[in-house]
């Protein structure tokens, strides 16, 4: 699975704490270019409050108050400023506000989501559905606002041991920052620079590297968990032509057991990253689609979620199915997706319909593993991040 126990110490204290960024526009092509279809900008602040019910609740969920059940789904609504609850069969179960436009999401053993944000990172107690406030960057992303584009929050990852949050940091215009934060206290105590728009962040097996995909960077950054310094990675199978304007980007990434870094392209190629050398294999793959989220079942298959096509050659959405092996099967989707999450027994895949481009829509789908059947799901507002509770 992508997250093994680690042991962490506060990184890079002081020296590289409050780094100064640019909060000027993004230049480029689309792919790299800011969102101007959408800036409203609101005041940050702490947020406490209660889980709410967005909608009726459908028959035969549990009353307002009581223990969320066990496999409850939990997304990021990119589209507003809450995550939902939602029961894999029945739906929307509450919501909860947490800041504008949350992005990705992590949850602990002991309960606790940890949501990355435009305003902060938010905590929220997912067994009593309530919110715990957040916790703000120590980096400048210039105003909150919506969209593809906002500064702040993007990736996260928890340390296994609960100890330590990591979150990309997006700064428009700049280069990224990974910032952790002490969960006991929650406080900022360390930032690291990173690449650009950090898609994803991933922790290795050991506990050793905190691992930041920069997304416009075409780049993986390996953060030292002892404080000690960092790497950078290029990870470009098409090469880095056409620079912030390429669709031919990293996205997300996930950790084999190995330690090596499994990183999707375009349903063509699969980047085989390894961080103890920094050499990139590349293996091939067959969904023929653009691909965002990515995440790995506990037999070792990897998931990769194809979110339509980009260029004339392109296929639709799809989910990709791929053993460890190699051997691969393309389950269409109706639509574009986003992230992707399995269920507790391995069984099913929810993949969120909430997609960071055009095109997006408000629930997610669920793929039986085995036979490829398909179903979708209402709920949240334009779902990125997604958990199973």
């Amino acid at each position: 699975m992508r997250r093994r126990a680690l042991l962490v110490v506060p990184l890079l204290l002081g020296l590289l704490a409050g780094c100064a960024q640019d909060d000027g526009g993004r230049a480029g092509g689309e792919p790299g270019g800011p969102d101007t279809r959408r800036d409203q900008t609101r005041d940050p602040g702490q947020d406490r409050s209660r889980g709410t019910s967005p909608q009726p609740p459908a028959a035969g969920d549990r009353d307002p108050g009581t223990p969320t059940p066990p496999g409850t789904l939990l997304v990021a609504d990119f589209g507003g400023n809450t995550v939902t609850f939602l029961h894999p069969e029945r739906g929307p179960l509450a919501s909860v506000e947490v800041g504008t436009a949350p992005y990705g999401l992590t949850v602990g053993a002991d309960g606790r989501a940890w949501i990355a944000t435009a305003e902060g990172v938010a905590v929220v107690d997912t067994r009593t559905r309530e919110s715990l406030g957040r916790v703000p960057y120590r980096t400048r992303t210039g105003p909150v606002t919506d969209g593809e584009y906002r500064g702040g929050g993007m990736g996260i990852a928890l340390a296994p041991d609960g100890k330590r949050v990591y979150v990309g940091v997006n700064v428009p215009g700049g280069a990224g920052v990974l910032e952790v934060v002490d969960t006991a206290t929650r406080e900022i105590t360390g930032t690291v620079p990173v690449g650009r728009r950090p898609f994803d962040v991933d922790v290795s097996p050991d506990g050793g590297e905190v691992y930041a995909t920069g997304h416009d960077s075409f780049d993986v950054t390996a953060v030292r968990a002892d404080g000690l310094g960092t790497r950078r990675f290029e990870v470009a199978p098409y090469g880095t032509e056409g620079g912030l304007g390429s669709w031919l980007k990293p996205h997300y990434a996930v950790v084999r057991d190995d330690g090596r870094l499994l990183l999707p392209f375009e349903g063509e190629r699969l980047a085989v990253l390894d961080p103890r050398t920094g050499q990139v294999t590349v293996e091939t793959m067959t969904a023929n689609t653009h691909q965002h989220g990515a995440t790995l079942t506990p037999d070792g298959t990897l998931l990769a979620v194809g979110t339509g096509p980009i260029g004339a050659g392109d296929r639709e959405a799809s989910l990709t199915i791929r053993a460890a092996d190699g051997t691969e099967r393309v389950v269409p989707l109706d639509g574009p997706h986003e992230d992707v999450a399995v269920s507790r027994d391995g069984r099913t895949a929810y993949v969120t319909g909430g997609f960071t481009r055009d095109g997006h829509w408000d629930g997610i789908t669920a793929v039986g593993l085995a036979d490829g059947t398909t179903r979708r799901l209402p709920g949240g507002s334009r779902p990125l991040g997604i958990a199973v509770l």
